[in-house]
């Protein structure tokens, strides 16, 4: 694409403001004039070949432009007869380097980046106007039928006509029936008129559009009180703040795309989403945030970087009140709708407006998204997700995951409640329900070489931290092995509980005999845990059985805050109890003392708390320890049954999940 600037006029009405130089070298605001402007937004739309008709003071513009050093290839074209024709002849004059695309503009009018921009991402040739004015009496005005298309342009024009100025974008296609609709006029001596009546004459065969800028600056200069006026409009718009969120960590080019365009509407700010925001609705972020705030920092052009503590915008566009927010279009649709009209809202309530671009999608994003994913399971980042999550949220929940198929689900199911997004933290590798998958009984039979495997499956496909059921622990010499081999496979947590001999599960509470570990004994192994660590991020987590056994509170708090100081970096509290109040009671009594240590509950009986009530109540993990093992039982019964009872499958079809469906499950690389 060329751009094509007419410079020959003589710009009489601007008086001794055009004496010694072409109007395009009217200075609008301190150090910019017309044509400066101009050049500098053709140069940030991408094109470098520009082809300027001059005619008055010719040189003086020539000089003038060769110091702003634009790095342009600039083709100057003289119109010999700038005093007696018009610009129609000028076109004619430069045809020779005209067959191409064509960005046309007058050389005296003057737009914002906003207007450009839609006019150059217009996919037909277009032409601005602005249906939002009121029909001007002297200038062009552009008659257009119902479908947008341009069939008149002149100065007479007023039925189905709205405001036009002269500022196309032109397919070779359309450009070359005008231009030769031109080069007719001019050389049957018609070089007075516009070069629009050639375009009228076509009759609309020049497939040109309206696109419509509305109230957006686009005007040309013909009085100095044109001058003043748009001076003023452009003082407005450079003071304007524009804000545009972030919760990405790798910048590629879409992103810089976007942060182009935005900056130049106005000073951008830029909200870069915190940890907690980021992987409320997505995968946690591989950068932390203030290194994502850095990144955006050196960014030229960015006027300044702030905190977006949630996905929603509502905080800080009521802070900072915008002029524009900018976004890409894909939130029109699916969970972030709501989010855009909360947006929308607000912005309408103190006069700010949204500019929407096109998503960028490309292969290469979605490699680099896939890239992401792979870094983000391997051992040495994942181990210390937990603990990180865990100082960021203070609040986590893990799902039960037992093989890669259900690791695949706890890691990409997510809900959308007023546009705000709800998944799962954590998975949790459960004793129980390994051994159940294997069909094996849960008395530590499944030995850990089997357990790890399991570990691997699932570590494999997904990203998100892995709390590990250790049972008992085992001996301590074992235990210290146990450690440091969950460590390499990336495991956040194990959590092993204060029993001893063979392991019974807790579900059995009294009805079989069962040993409670003494609290010298279990701190030893928890000091020996610790001491065989390689990392600081890997957590270990006692696990307290005291109420399990009807032993009681009392002792329940003794052995918490002695395994806290024999350096525990969690506890757990079971019960069996359907009712919350014996959890209730401990967490308020340690909490009295232990503001800091993480507890983990596991209300598989005591069903019917929030987790919003336990986080008020200071709990910070929530596990739901096996229910995706007994969902896939009474399914996996009922289509058996269903079988046999029909003697064929159809039947049970539709409680069938298509298998195309579950295949979209998992990920490409697997």
């Amino acid at each position: 694409m060329k751009a094509l600037i007419l410079n020959s006029g003589l710009g009489t009405r601007m008086g001794v403001l055009t004496s010694e130089h072409p109007k395009c070298m009217t200075e609008l605001t301190h150090g910019e004039t017309i044509i400066s402007r101009q050049l500098k937004q053709i140069k940030d739309a991408g094109i470098t070949d520009v082809i300027i008709t001059t005619g008055y003071n010719e040189s003086i513009l020539r000089n003038y432009i060769a110091g702003l050093d634009t790095e342009l290839n600039i083709k100057y074209v003289n119109n010999p007869d700038y005093r007696t024709t018009n610009y129609i002849y000028s076109i004619y004059s430069a045809r020779e380097y005209l067959h191409d695309d064509i960005l046309f503009m007058h050389g005296d009018l003057v737009f914002e980046n906003e207007v450009i921009d839609a006019v150059l991402e217009a996919e037909n040739s277009v032409m601005a106007v602005s249906s939002a004015r009121e029909l001007p009496e002297k200038d062009f005005k552009a008659v257009i039928d119902s479908a947008g298309k341009i069939h008149k342009v002149g100065v007479n024009f007023f039925d189905d006509a709205v405001s036009a100025q002269p500022l196309y974008k032109l397919r070779r296609v359309d450009w070359e029936k005008w231009l030769n609709e031109i080069i007719k006029y001019c050389e049957t001596g018609n070089k007075t008129c516009y070069a629009e009546n050639a375009l009228n004459d076509l009759d609309g065969s020049c497939e040109i559009y309206a696109c419509d800028v509305r109230n957006l600056l686009c005007s040309e200069i013909d009085t100095p009180e044109d001058l003043a006026v748009v001076s003023s409009r452009l003082r407005e718009i450079e003071s304007r703040t524009v804000y545009l969120a972030f919760g990405t960590d790798i910048l590629h080019s879409g992103h810089i795309n976007l942060i182009r365009k935005a900056r130049r509407l106005g000073r951008l700010i830029i909200g870069v989403l915190t940890d907690e925001a980021v992987s409320s609705y997505r995968r946690y972020p591989l950068v932390s945030y203030e290194d994502r705030r850095a990144m955006f920092e050196n960014i030229s052009g960015v006027y300044k970087v702030v905190e977006q503590r949630t996905i929603s915008h509502r905080e800080n566009l009521e802070l900072y009140k915008p002029d524009i927010v900018v976004h890409g279009d894909d939130w029109r649709t699916g969970f972030q709708k709501p989010n855009r009209d909360e947006v929308v809202s607000i912005l309408a309530s103190y006069g700010g407006r949204l500019v929407e671009y096109p998503y960028a999608k490309n292969d290469r994003y979605s490699e680099l998204e896939a890239r992401t994913r792979k870094d983000l399971s391997m051992p040495d980042i994942r181990r210390g997700r937990l603990r990180k999550e865990l100082g960021i949220k203070g609040f986590l929940t893990a799902m039960e995951a037992h093989d890669g198929l259900t690791g695949l689900i706890v890691e990409d199911t997510v809900i959308y409640h007023d546009g705000m997004p709800k998944q799962f933290d954590a998975m949790w590798v459960s004793s129980l329900c390994d051994s159940t998958a294997k069909g094996k009984p849960d008395i530590e039979l499944v030995d850990m070489t089997s357990r790890f495997r399991t570990i691997e499956d699932i570590t494999e496909v997904t990203t998100k931290p892995i709390i590990f059921d250790g049972d008992t622990g085992g001996r301590p010499e074992h235990f210290v092995y146990t450690v440091r081999t969950l460590e390499r496979l990336g495991v956040s947590m194990v959590i092993i509980e204060d029993k001893t001999g063979l392991k019974k599960n807790s579900l059995f509470g009294t009805e079989v005999k069962q040993t409670q570990e003494s609290i010298s004994g279990f701190s030893d192994k928890i000091r020996a845990g610790k001491k065989a660590q390689k990392t600081k991020e890997f957590m270990i987590c006692a696990r307290i059985e005291s109420l399990i056994l009807e032993r009681g509170l009392d002792d329940a708090l003794e052995r918490a805050f002695a395994f806290v100081d024999a350096g525990a970096d969690a506890i757990m509290m079971h019960s069996r109890s359907k009712k919350p109040d014996e959890i209730f009671a401990f967490l308020e009594r340690f909490r009295s003392k232990d503001t800091v240590t993480p507890i983990v509950l596991v209300p598989t009986t005591y069903n019917s708390v929030t987790e919003e009530e336990f986080k008020s109540r200071g709990a910070n993990i929530i596990i739901y320890a096996n229910h995706l093992m007994r969902a896939s039982v009474p399914a996996m019964q009922k289509t058996a049954k269903n079988i046999l009872e029909h003697h064929r499958s159809r039947e049970c079809d539709e409680m069938l999940m298509p298998f195309g469906e579950i295949i979209r499950l998992i990920p490409a690389e697997a």
